[in-house]
């Protein structure tokens, strides 16, 4: 088995317009830094098409709807306050999201994969049930969770998430599950404002680590270790997916943490061990923000490096 990495070429065509930071030139250095020679190991398949019955597993009827019909045939439409926008090519890059997110669920419970990174956008883990927010029009990680449990029977799932701005969508999903896990780490007093440390669900399966700005490897790497890596060794995930979001790198100009690429080279690592002493290893990896072409390619590298040296 080895890593499998989805990705399509209609992601690209999400294109929020000019100087808009979730731009089709994140996915394109992503893309470059992973076909050289060092990742020649993985292999790479097309992201299928998701279906709506698994976006149904999260998002509520209504808004999906809202998101078909209000997918443009030109121009530029508005799902929220400005952030969120689609263009004509949106509504298929969001459903090869999901696809790719699924799938890579299916693969790594069938054996297929050791494990999946999804090179997918736009990202997704600001997506709530019933509404867009932060760049976000689904949420493929809470999504492939839930296709997780319809389609395999998986009942304990976690989603990690290092991402610098907290996934409000992905732990609004799972608050009220015992049986789900989110955990993440990321900057505090930053947007969407969600995150704080008392936010711990119905049965502390939501686990947040708060930053301040400025925050670097030491401090990232001892909560990491202290807090979040315990709590999700306690509760024990049959299956792991990793909201990968690489805004939390020291180039990344939105962000406002310090982290390297080696943190995530090392927080990936970390996490794997988790995923082979409950899960059989099976980790899926989905792609969420970053906003430095460097600080992402640099950071992406190095989570698949890891993937692939598991």
């Amino acid at each position: 088995m080895s890593t499998l990495i989805y990705t399509h070429a209609a992601c690209l065509e999400h294109r929020p317009g000019p100087h808009h930071p979730e731009s089709p030139e994140r996915l394109e250095a992503v893309l470059a830094a992973l076909k050289t020679p060092e990742f020649s190991g993985a292999v790479w398949r097309d992201a299928p098409l998701g279906n709506y019955d698994q976006v149904l597993l999260v998002h509520t009827p209504e808004y999906v709807r809202e998101v078909q019909d209000l997918s443009p045939k030109q121009g530029y439409q508005l799902l929220d306050g400005g952030d969120t926008i689609m263009s004509p090519g949106t509504l298929e890059a969001v459903m090869r999201c999901v696809g790719a997110a699924c799938a890579g669920v299916d693969d790594v419970v069938s054996g297929v994969a050791s494990n999946v990174f999804c090179a997918t956008r736009p990202c997704g883990h600001h997506a709530e049930a019933g509404h867009a927010m932060g760049f976000c029009v689904f949420n493929q990680a809470a999504i492939a969770a839930l296709h997780a449990r319809a389609a395999h029977g998986i009942r304990r799932v976690a989603v990690v998430d290092f991402d610098v701005h907290h996934g409000n969508g992905t732990q609004n999903t799972f608050y009220d599950d015992p049986e789900l896990f989110y955990g993440s780490c990321h900057q505090s007093n930053f947007y969407p404002g969600t995150g704080l440390r008392h936010e711990t669900g119905v049965a502390d399966n939501i686990v947040n680590v708060p930053f301040a700005r400025g925050t670097g490897s030491a401090a990232f790497r001892a909560a990491m270790s202290d807090h979040l890596l315990p709590a999700l060794r306690e509760f024990a995930p049959e299956l792991l997916i990793i909201s990968a979001g690489f805004d939390a790198h020291e180039l990344d100009p939105l962000g406002g943490l310090q982290f390297t690429d080696e943190d995530y080279l090392w927080i990936t690592h970390e996490l794997m061990r988790v995923a082979d002493e409950t899960a059989a290893g099976r980790v899926v990896s989905v792609l969420e923000g970053g906003y430095s072409l460097e600080g992402l390619a640099g950071g992406t590298a190095a989570h698949v490096r890891a993937l692939l040296a598991h």
